[in-house]
């Protein structure tokens, strides 16, 4: 998908790049398929702060995924290929033979009337979902489950896929786009092919109305904040002081290890860090 430009009519549209939108084929999402989406500002339930400079944006509406591709041998055929305003990708919507429609992300080389179908039986094509056990090592997957019947919840954005590197003991070993190689029980569903958009990473935001527009306000500086504020903040004129950078609750911003254990760490066989190492 190629990246529009502009005229340089203004220093900022220069730079500004966008999407040409030539692969969808609708404009007008499915109502079924719509739920309300409310902002949150970077708050959390008790309307504390966790996220700072999150607020306003353009209103949404949210479209419902099938993540769990769970309707086993039942054949659907592509219908629309579409925008969808909560993620990087584009989104396919799917009609079953038996009347119901879903929506799904839609990978690289997929096409409006294509069949796509979910099982052990479904053929490796792109938008087919399957157990990895029934995927050949190899492939490239996306979409991928981490539990067994919990619904995709890794390499979902755009131009995003996993190799299946290995497979053994009921696990699978899946390299991700980070370079972290890491075990999935077999019995976890995947998708087969990329994530489509692919062009998305060249994308340009070019002026701050854009990211206004997307919901993120400005990002202050902590050097100009006062020092009640930020432990970088206060001083005379444009001081950095004596500080080492450091978080606003004073956590070491530099070479400070931030991941703690998690239940799951034996799982992966290589880390990410290994990954940047040997490139």
């Amino acid at each position: 998908m190629p990246m529009k430009t502009f005229r340089p009519y203004t220093p900022s549209r220069r730079f500004i790049t966008v999407e040409d939108f030539s692969e969808i084929t609708s404009t007008v999402p499915e109502k079924s398929l719509l739920a309300p989406l409310t902002k949150k500002g970077g708050r959390n339930n008790t309307g504390q702060i966790m996220v700072r400079f999150r607020g306003g944006g353009h209103k949404r509406m949210y479209r419902m995924i099938d993540f769990k591709r769970d309707k086993i041998g039942v054949p659907a055929k592509v219908a629309t290929i579409e925008y969808d305003p909560n993620r990087t990708c584009r989104i396919a919507l799917l009609h079953y033979k038996d009347g119901e429609k879903r929506y799904i992300l839609h990978p690289v080389g997929l096409k409006v009337g294509d069949v796509v179908t979910s099982g052990p039986a479904a053929e490796i094509r792109p938008g087919n979902a399957l157990p990895l056990s029934s995927i050949p090592v190899g492939t490239f997957v996306h979409n991928v489950e981490i539990i067994p019947g919990n619904g995709g919840q890794m390499v979902r954005s755009a131009g995003a896929s996993a190799q299946i590197m290995a497979r053994e003991g009921g696990y699978a070993q899946i390299k991700l786009p980070s370079g972290e190689i890491r075990m999935v029980p077999d019995s976890c569903i995947a998708t087969i092919g990329q994530v489509g958009n692919t062009e998305h990473e060249n994308l340009t935001i070019g002026n701050a109305g854009r990211n206004r527009h997307r919901g993120f306000n400005p990002h202050v500086r902590g050097t100009a904040m006062n020092a009640v504020d930020h432990p970088h903040g206060g001083g005379r004129g444009k001081s950095k002081g004596n500080n080492q950078p450091r978080s606003p609750w004073n956590q070491p911003a530099k070479g400070y290890k931030t991941k703690s254990p998690k239940l799951h760490d034996w799982m992966i066989v290589r880390p990410r860090s290994a990954a940047k190492e040997q490139e």
